[in-house]
């Protein structure tokens, strides 16, 4: 079983800066808020037309994004791409293509997999790796993993689906953060595999969660089942526009792939001149380790930054990007005092 306790975890996810003025209302504002794995230097916003916002979604643009978005993840086709109004509503929509059964749930990981798999009937198994998936009907796989950053090879994924597929099983890829992982490494190529589903966030890299926007790529006859659930118009005018002339902008990709790996690098220096322990993470979040984490992420806190800790990794924090010079030299500052006290 699992729940969330709003008093033991009052930040249940990254960017709840409502929660985090409630849990330190008198830190300095504004926040740094460092609680999330999403680009802080979003993608410019392009100039969008009165028809976006005030008609619906038009069935060519939705063609459009979709034709975008597979030759930017590498899909077989458009016909294999689902556009949905972020992956968030898409997880116990998959979880219920897989018949009611045991699901494993690798973790560590996002804690929505295993909600949305319970939404949708399935008994909840927290696995350590895919090797112990055993019986399961439903996996839920981070690839790159988060908050550590592990990555499963694309072979072996592809192995755990086909071993599922004689027990008509599904194994779902969240590939929230195959955006700034080695080349070759996502399972978008394989999406046409009758019994996969590769998440994708479009949000976290663009740095525009706000508009909502996310993908599942999957088999033509999988995806139209998919799409059938969320309807039309499920994703708005807006979005459309925008993510397609973002997943077409191959310069501002490969820019800001080599842009957030540098900024990774200075928050590791950051956090290892801290002394802290870095153990895992992505170029868009950092996964700290150290015996005083509850006491530091409370220091931080109240020093207006706010970081993603774990109630069952008690030592872990993770740390998100600092949009600009000022927030990391508070950063910083704010570490160097959280040090003199120890």
């Amino acid at each position: 079983m699992f729940a969330f306790d709003a008093e033991t975890e009052p930040l249940a996810h990254g960017g709840d800066l409502a929660a985090a003025r409630r849990l330190f209302p008198a830190a300095p504002k504004p926040f740094v808020d460092l609680s999330t794995g999403i680009n802080p230097h979003p993608y410019r916003l392009p100039r969008l037309s009165a028809d976006a916002f005030a008609r619906l979604p038009d069935a060519d643009a939705i063609a459009a994004l979709a034709k975008a978005a597979a030759l930017a993840y590498g899909a077989p086709s458009a016909a294999h791409v689902v556009p949905a109004p972020g992956t968030q509503i898409l997880l116990p929509l998959v979880a219920r293509l897989a018949p009611p059964g045991r699901a494993a749930v690798v973790t560590p990981s996002y804690g929505e997999f295993a909600r949305a798999a319970a939404l949708a009937s399935h008994r909840v198994a927290m696995v350590r790796d895919i090797a112990a998936i055993g019986d399961a009907q439903l996996v839920f796989v981070g690839n790159p993993n988060n908050p550590d950053g592990r990555l499963f090879a694309r072979n072996d994924l592809i192995a755990v689906a086909e071993s599922l597929r004689p027990r008509g099983g599904l194994v779902v890829v969240d590939e929230a953060f195959m955006d700034v992982a080695p080349a070759g490494e996502s399972l978008a190529p394989d999406a046409a595999l009758g019994n996969l589903v590769v998440l994708r966030s479009f949000g976290k890299f663009f740095g525009l969660a706000g508009i909502r926007l996310g993908f599942a790529l999957a088999a033509p006859q999988l995806a139209a089942r998919i799409a059938a659930v969320l309807g039309p118009w499920a994703v708005s005018g807006p979005a459309l526009g925008v993510g397609t002339e973002a997943l077409g902008d191959k310069a501002w990709i490969e820019r800001t792939r080599k842009q957030l790996a540098a900024a990774a690098k200075k928050l590791d220096a950051i956090l290892a001149g801290a002394g802290l322990d870095i153990v895992g993470g992505t170029s868009l979040f950092r996964l700290a380790r150290t015996p005083r984490a509850r006491a530091l992420f409370d220091h931080l806190g109240r020093a207006g930054i706010v970081v993603r800790r774990f109630p069952e990794q008690t030592e872990w924090l993770r740390f998100g990007l600092p949009a600009d010079a000022p927030a990391s030299r508070r950063l910083q500052r704010a570490l160097a005092a959280f040090r003199r006290t120890g």
